[in-house]
């Protein structure tokens, strides 16, 4: 049984659900046309930030649990929750982007969706995580249907990426999103067949593969938030926000544009909005 903290959307509220994620996927867009060499990390904050508050909403990290900016920015071996600094980007380095919008502000719905783009020409290693990372979350979305099991969708995942010769991350996970920014269920991207939750229509949740060049753990740095591979390796993230609909899902945070500065291409999964 379903327990009541799980996000369940329903009929009623989803069209305020798919205008919060599609902001944070707008938002995705506009941040790639800025994406260079010798932009701050800083500057990726800012950007954000005023986009955010122009449309009317509220960046959901600013101050989440002490998060002290608007977005994160992770660049080459940092996993995740990177903390926007004064760092300049230089030719070469990946960076995800993960934005989070709350519409309507403050008491709203949250929308959740990243990308890793290249800066300049990238070295064969990081275009091959970033690809790797990609694909990987095409091929969990793929399996996402009512009666599919997260061990399902996590296996795919991580038997993908693996025969790659990459390696998943097991530490961080996909959240159920509603009015919260992270619910129940968390959402494995490495497990077996058969095994977790089992879907039901109107679940609604982030996947958000982290692939590591190298091996999979991770370690932290003092301030509290910032996710960086143990080995030095590159890592790179995809995320969405999903719906479980009555024969797939449809994808929330799915973009009307392609993202710059990335090898973005036409969606491909065949999604619905039932």
């Amino acid at each position: 049984m379903l327990r009541s903290n799980y996000s369940i959307i329903s009929p009623k509220n989803l069209p305020q659900m798919r205008e919060a994620c599609a902001l944070a996927a707008d938002t995705l867009v506009m941040i790639s046309h800025h994406i260079k060499a010798g932009i701050t990390t800083n500057d990726i904050n800012q950007l954000v930030h005023d986009y955010t508050i122009k449309n009317n909403a509220t960046p959901a990290p600013l101050n989440y649990r002490g998060f002290p900016k608007s977005v994160c920015t992770s660049v080459n071996e940092v996993v995740c929750h990177g903390i926007p600094e004064d760092r300049l980007l230089l030719d070469g380095d990946i960076i995800n982007v993960d934005v989070t919008s709350i519409l309507p502000k403050n008491r709203g719905w949250f929308g959740d969706t990243s990308a890793t783009f290249y800066v300049g020409t990238p070295s064969p290693q990081a275009k091959r995580v970033v690809e790797v990372a990609r694909k990987s979350l095409d091929i969990g979305i793929s399996k996402v249907g009512p009666g599919v099991r997260l061990g399902d969708i996590a296996w795919a995942i991580q038997s993908y990426a693996e025969g790659e010769g990459c390696s998943v991350v097991r530490s961080y996970t996909g959240h159920g999103i509603g009015r919260e920014f992270h619910m129940e269920p968390n959402v494995p991207h490495v497990g077996h067949p058969g095994t977790g939750v089992k879907l039901k229509r109107g679940m609604t949740f982030t996947i958000e593969p982290m692939v590591n060049i190298g091996h999979h753990e991770v370690d932290h740095l003092d301030d509290g938030w910032t996710v960086f591979t143990a080995d030095g390796s590159l890592s790179a993230q995809f995320e969405h926000t999903l719906t479980v609909t009555a024969h797939g899902c449809e994808v929330l945070t799915r973009r009307k544009d392609i993202l710059i500065n990335s090898e973005d291409k036409p969606w491909t999964i065949p999604t619905e909005n039932s």
